[in-house]
Parts: C-alpha cells; structure tokens; sequence
C-alpha cells in the first residue's frame, strides 16, 4: 500500500449531497472525541452542548462570488467554460479555460450573462505554468460587478456537475459571509443559522472572525506519490488584531479555540508559526500532515472531504489516523451525507 493509498476510500454514489438539509442546522454531526476515542451521532443544532462558556468559536468570513463562467469562443462559436480566480491590480483576470480544441494567446471568449446573452467579451493574454489563463476583459467596470452579471455559483462538479439552481445562491453562502473573493465555499460554515449562532453567543462562547479566500485547488486530489513530495496550493488569508485577542484571551482563561472548518485551521496555523498567534495577511500554502504539531487550535468543525485530498490529510493529522478511519467507515454506514452539502464532524 502506498502511503496515499490510506487516504482512498469507497463512497456510494448516492452518499453524496446533492442539495443542504431544509434547515442548515438541521444536518447531522458525528461527535468526534479524541481523548475517550468514542463516536457519537447528534446534529448541528445540539453544537451548544459542546461548547462550552470561554470558549472561542472561529469562523471564516469570506464570501463566495459568482465565479463560474460561461461563453463560447469568438472565432470559432464553441463552447467554453472557466473560473474566474482573482483579479490584478490592472484589471487583469487569472481563470482557468476549458473547452474542445486548443487555445492560444489572442482568442476571445463571449462571456454570456445568468440569463443566457451574450455579454463581455474577454482576452485570452498568457497561459501560465499551472494551465490558468490571464486574461482581459473588454469592459471597463470591476471584477465583482461583471461578475454579478456573467458569473454562476461556482458548485464543485460532484454537485449537479457544477450546474447551479437559483437557491444555490443562498445555499452556498454562509450567513455571516462578508469578504467577497472565495470560489468555493468553507463548507462547514454552511451549517450555521443566526438562531444557532445566536444561542452559541448567549452561553458565553466568543465568536472570532477569521477571512481566507477558498480557492479552486481545495478539491483537487494528490497526485504525488508521497505526501512530501506534494506542492500545496496557496490561499490569500488574513486575521486581524482584534481576532488575535479573543483568541489569545481565550487561551489565558483556559477556553479551548474551535475552528470552524480546514479553512481556519490553516490560517490560526499559519498566523502561530512563530509559537503565538499574530496578526497576519498574505497567502499561505501550509500543508498539514501527520506529525504536525497543532499550535492554535483545540477542536475542529469540519464536513466529510474528498478521498486523497489535502484536507482529509489534515484531519486525519489532528483526530488520529485510526480514529478518522473508524468515523469515516461509521459515517458511511449510517449513511452520512458527504462533502459540501452535507453532514458534519466535530473532532475534540
């Protein structure tokens, strides 16, 4: 067996959530505890008895915008589709391109608009090594404006093949969402109401925000054939001053620090490499893998991930190997719904 190959696993098909539950609290949460190695079956709605008051519960604020891309080539009228990634300074666009045929610096693309019409056109400039595109579009507003007109939600393609409905729009947003600039949501945020958040709230438990732009790499699988030998992806992050002291006064009085998803554990990480937490904002390719030393982070609210991928790696480094074993293959057999609509983890 290959050192990946213990990140693989068999999912059914039909475990894999296709819509959020009616009430985002309402979806399932396998209790994860550590020091007793017990499982247990609850839902989100039951977090406040796990939770304790002094704790400090951080979220990841970012929000989701439009980013998936649809138009079809200038020259030749085939089809195309992208992602928009981030935007430049000067107005240039990095995307990702996928269509028949070849492309080549000079082609142009008719974006076409959420109702179907022909809309910005955009210039392909310069393949990168990484196979992203930069590229100009042909239109003087910004990047978020355009995409309120031309972009969809950018759902991973185990959703619907990545084919939006209007609810999605709402669905894959978290409610305390903030910082526009992720193209993918951090999914177990998606489990929070403001009831929920409110109840947390009013027993004592601090709430701290955190913003890291989820990027397109997130989903992808390893391909190296070592974990070493993997080149991690890298997110723009930040956390502020005022972050730093909830969390840091939380530690003083003994609360424990509960992130909430992958996404805020790599940023609180990333921000404690010098040994305490700091104020920090930049990109971070931190890649968590066993033998990692957890510095900032005492629980873990997280959803079900993909196999041989970088985020079931960090948690099965934070849980135990054989323990997130044993709750993925239970998960399963109560018939869990996985990935980004559905169900949850709460490792302590």
């Amino acid at each position: 067996m290959s050192e990946l190959d213990r990140y693989d696993y068999e999912l059914p098909k039909a475990l894999i959530a296709q819509s959020p539950a009616v009430c985002r609290s309402d979806a399932r949460l396998l209790v994860v505890d550590r020091g007793r190695e017990s499982l247990e079956h609850r839902f989100i709605r039951d977090l406040p008895e796990y939770l304790e008051s002094g704790d400090c519960l951080v979220i990841n604020d970012t929000r989701v915008i439009p980013a998936r891309l649809v138009g079809r080539r200038s020259r030749t009228g085939g089809h195309w589709e992208g992602l928009f990634i981030e935007t430049s300074p000067d107005g240039l666009w990095r995307v990702t391109c996928k269509t028949r045929g070849k492309l080549k610096p000079g082609d142009s693309v008719t974006l076409l608009s959420t109702i179907g019409n022909d809309d910005v056109q955009l210039q392909l400039a310069t393949k990168q090594s990484d196979g992203t595109w930069i590229a100009r579009p042909m239109a003087k507003e910004d990047a978020l404006t355009l995409l309120q007109r031309v972009g969809r939600v950018p759902l991973p393609p185990y959703i619907r093949k990545g084919r939006m409905v209007e609810e999605d729009r709402e669905h894959y947003q978290t409610v305390y969402a903030q910082v526009p600039g992720a193209v993918a949501a951090p999914t177990a945020g998606l489990h929070f109401t403001a009831a929920l958040l409110n109840r947390l709230s009013q027993q004592g438990v601090e709430i701290a925000s955190l913003t890291l732009h989820v990027g397109p790499g997130t989903f992808k699988p390893i391909i190296a054939d070592t974990l070493d030998e993997h080149r991690m992806h890298s997110e723009w992050g930040c956390i502020g001053q005022h972050a730093v002291d909830q969390i840091t006064n939380c530690r003083r009085r003994g609360g424990r620090i509960v992130a909430v998803g992958t996404t805020s554990v790599r940023l609180l990480e990333t921000a404690s490499a010098a040994g305490e937490l700091m104020p920090f904002s930049g990109h971070t390719d931190l890649f968590i893998k066993p033998q990692y030393e957890f510095r900032a982070v005492d629980a873990i609210l997280t959803n079900f991930h993909l196999p041989r991928t970088t985020l079931l790696v960090l948690v099965r480094a934070f849980g135990g190997n054989e323990l997130m074993r044993r709750a993925y293959d239970e998960a399963i057999r109560e018939k869990y719904r996985f990935y980004s609509y559905g169900d949850a983890m709460l490792i302590v």
